[in-house]
């Protein structure tokens, strides 16, 4: 199965329900049973699209096809996953919370709220069945302006035309708390709430100031920006990542290297998270397991590692870095069986 095949934009419509009727087909053509298996993303311009998309097709295997060893797709047989578009963290969890979609991608910070129903999660309560696959891969805060900008620090935002990231996003999430650091509120600036995209179309006809956006290093539509367009990356200070480790631990220091986006020629001070896959404790334990394998099999790395300079940074060695849930017990199987230690309750300890 193609990359392509592995992605579904968009809520299931028409289109996408043909496409599922066709994978079902391609999946079952000695009439075994395909199990559908969606990971919500964010928006098809990020990375967490992008490395989904990419999984979605190496953990997908048609009924029928040659073995791993012999050259075929070395994914769980009869399955076929599909990437699907969202608005972002918080939606994908809300979505596997409430059965509505089987797995998300979504930042780690975000991912400890929802568990223990906190900060943006008080009201609905904590989301108690949420556990994890795997950490997947770094993601850093990147607040981008156009080369000519004015702004220098997240203070210069004051009175800005700023787009925050999409509703149901980890990005604004976070971005509204980097802005209660630095003493600004959404009241302080001209807040917009844009899809990636459609904030990197208005930095080039200068109708925005700015965006936020959070995602693995390099995220594609920042370096299509930088392409097209002069770019700066806003480094985020050591005081206003203190103020906010007052409110969570979770928030650590990471740099966005110089030559990671074209014409970024100096390094850049960032806040890190890592982009943790999720799905609900009541996923099948033998389902988890075999798509835990199949996410580490040495031909979803090749996979990986030939896709983009994002696909390198999935790494099993960093597998379970930042996890702020517990494992799956089918996920936490594999790893103990891989030689690492994990208890019975999925919380990690040291590699054996």
């Amino acid at each position: 199965m193609s990359a392509k095949l592995g992605v579904c934009s968009g809520r299931p419509g028409p289109a996408a329900v043909f496409v599922l009727i066709l994978l079902w087909g391609l999946a079952s053509p000695s009439g075994q049973e395909a199990r559908f298996f969606r990971i919500g993303a964010a928006a098809t311009s990020g990375t967490f699209f992008e490395i989904g998309g990419v999984i979605a097709s190496a953990i997908s295997k048609s009924a029928g096809s040659p073995p791993c060893d012999h050259g075929g797709n070395c994914g769980v047989p009869g399955l076929v996953a599909v990437t699907q578009a969202t608005q972002g963290s918080v939606e994908n969890l809300r979505m596997v919370a409430a059965g509505q979609i089987e797995s998300g991608i979504a930042q780690s910070d975000i991912v400890s709220w929802a568990y223990a129903g906190t900060g943006i999660f008080t009201a609905g309560g904590p989301m108690t069945n949420l556990r994890a696959i795997a950490s997947l891969f770094p993601e850093s805060l990147q607040l981008v302006v156009g080369g000519d900008s004015s702004i220098r620090t997240v203070a210069d935002l004051k009175g800005k035309h700023i787009s925050l990231g999409q509703m149901g996003s980890g990005t604004l999430a976070d971005a509204r708390i980097v802005l209660g650091a630095a003493g600004l509120t959404e009241k302080d600036i001209s807040a917009e709430y844009l899809r990636p995209s459609a904030a990197a179309a208005n930095i080039i006809d200068g109708s925005l100031d700015g965006f936020f956006l959070i995602g693995g290093a390099p995220v594609p539509v920042i370096h299509e920006l930088g392409a097209a367009s002069p770019i700066r990356l806003i480094p985020i200070g050591d005081d206003i990542l203190a103020k906010m480790r007052q409110s969570s631990s979770s928030y650590r220091r990471a740099v966005i290297p110089v030559g990671t986006y074209p014409g970024v020629d100096v390094e850049t001070p960032s806040i890190g998270f890592n982009a943790l896959w999720i799905v609900s404790i009541d996923a099948s334990n033998d389902l988890i397991f075999e798509i835990t394998k199949a996410l580490w099999n040495e031909a979803t790395q090749r996979l990986l590692d030939a896709h983009n300079a994002m696909g390198k940074q999935v790494r099993f060695d960093d597998a379970l870095e930042g996890l702020s849930v517990p494992l799956h017990p089918g996920a936490a199987r594999f790893y103990r069986e891989a030689g690492l230690h994990v208890d019975d309750e999925g919380a990690l300890g040291k590699r054996n």
